[in-house]
């Protein structure tokens, strides 16, 4: 009897932390993914003056990117990501149907720094350090 609660309280702890381990890692996957275009939209702001747009090239919309448990679409002529984790499939639900923001500065600003500044709608546990504020 002993071991079977020792086994339960166990599994307690576990499983929760388990839960956020993985949260964590399908949010690291699409910042991952969206990596390439932070890097395009960045390049293109800081050599035309302007962020990618409808007639640019590249277009805003081929920076789009989708991964398995997100997918990353570019607006036109703000360079503004907007990251929307999927409802369903193997998503967690913690961060399922959620989204997170990465705002590029202003291009009339220090041009000797491009930080993307980040919003979501994710609880700050999940989030990378370069997304919390902290």
């Amino acid at each position: 009897m002993i071991v079977v609660a020792i086994i339960g309280i166990l599994a307690a702890v576990a499983i929760p932390a388990y839960q956020d381990y993985i949260a964590r890692s399908q949010v690291s996957e699409a910042f991952s993914m969206s990596s390439g275009a932070k890097t395009a939209i960045a390049e293109y702001g800081q050599i035309n003056g302007i962020y990618p747009g409808a007639a640019t090239d590249p277009k805003a919309a081929d920076l789009a990117v989708g991964g398995q448990y997100a997918d990353a679409a570019v607006a036109d002529d703000t360079g503004i990501i907007t990251i929307t984790f999927k409802a369903v499939g193997d998503v967690n639900a913690n961060i399922a149907g959620k989204t997170v923001t990465l705002t590029p500065p202003a291009l009339n600003t220090d041009p000797t720094s491009f930080d993307f500044s980040c919003t979501s709608t994710i609880a700050q546990k999940y989030l990378p350090k370069s997304c919390t504020g902290v």
